[in-house]
């Protein structure tokens, strides 16, 4: 019954489509809405913040480059004021650095153009499984300043919300379960990601990266590189 609601509400959810190519636009709102979906649109960075600041979406797809205000910026405004919906960046931008900068600014799902809509479709339902998939019994784990809320996907640091994409959770929270036990890149991402063909060495050093900015990590001395072994959380506070 609990898989079946998640389900229905999936296949129900409204999402906010931030895109200025209008043929575009009209060929992913034709298609999603067919699959079921309510599609709002935006058609520029200034109106998407209005509507964010205004309604309520299940789920976010934010084009990186917009008029009036870029897809990023729109992304950093609605993270700091406490939005938690997930979001899908859609841009032509390819390089792992660009990928990167959304990530960091709370993006959880990347999908560079062009894409297929099946490919589209179902990063969609990925995203939307996770953010509903919060079963009774949330287990919270604690390291350090850390606290880790593993089936509400919730992370805070010092006590302040902190958010992380699915993966970079998945990999933190995996490390976060086994405090200064050392992994190698290789075992962080079977652990994390499973197969997912996006797991690579660099991959995985991109993500700790970025898991270390968002919880003040700077010197490296919470999530440690320890040479030719791998990496650990430290539980230690020096």
């Amino acid at each position: 019954m609990y898989h079946a609601q998640i389900k229905q509400a999936v296949a129900m959810a409204k999402i906010l489509l931030v895109e200025d190519d209008i043929d575009l636009t009209s060929t992913m709102s034709d298609f999603l809405e067919h699959e079921g979906y309510t599609v709002e649109h935006a058609g520029d960075g200034a109106e998407a913040n209005f509507r964010l600041s205004s309604f309520k979406y299940d789920l976010i797809m934010l084009d990186w480059n917009l008029p009036k205000m870029s897809g990023l910026d729109v992304l950093k405004n609605y993270r700091s004021s406490g939005g938690r919906t997930p979001v899908l960046m859609l841009t032509g931008r390819g390089g792992l650095s660009d990928k990167e900068s959304g990530l960091d600014m709370g993006a959880d799902d990347y999908l560079s153009k062009p894409f297929h809509l099946t490919e589209l479709s179902a990063r969609l339902r990925a995203l939307l499984r996770r953010s509903y998939d919060f079963p009774e019994g949330d287990v919270t784990i604690q390291v350090r300043n850390l606290e880790l809320s593993a089936a509400s996907r919730k992370l805070t640091v010092d006590g302040m919300n902190v958010h992380l994409s699915p993966k970079d959770f998945a990999l933190l929270e995996f490390m976060m379960q086994h405090p200064d036990d050392v992994f190698s890149y290789e075992a962080l991402a079977q652990r994390a990601w499973g197969d997912d063909g996006e797991a690579s060495e660099e991959a995985v050093r991109s993500a700790i990266k970025r898991v270390r900015k968002k919880i003040g990590d700077v010197e490296g001395t919470v999530i440690e590189n320890l040479s030719k072994e791998g990496y650990r959380l430290n539980s230690k506070r020096a």
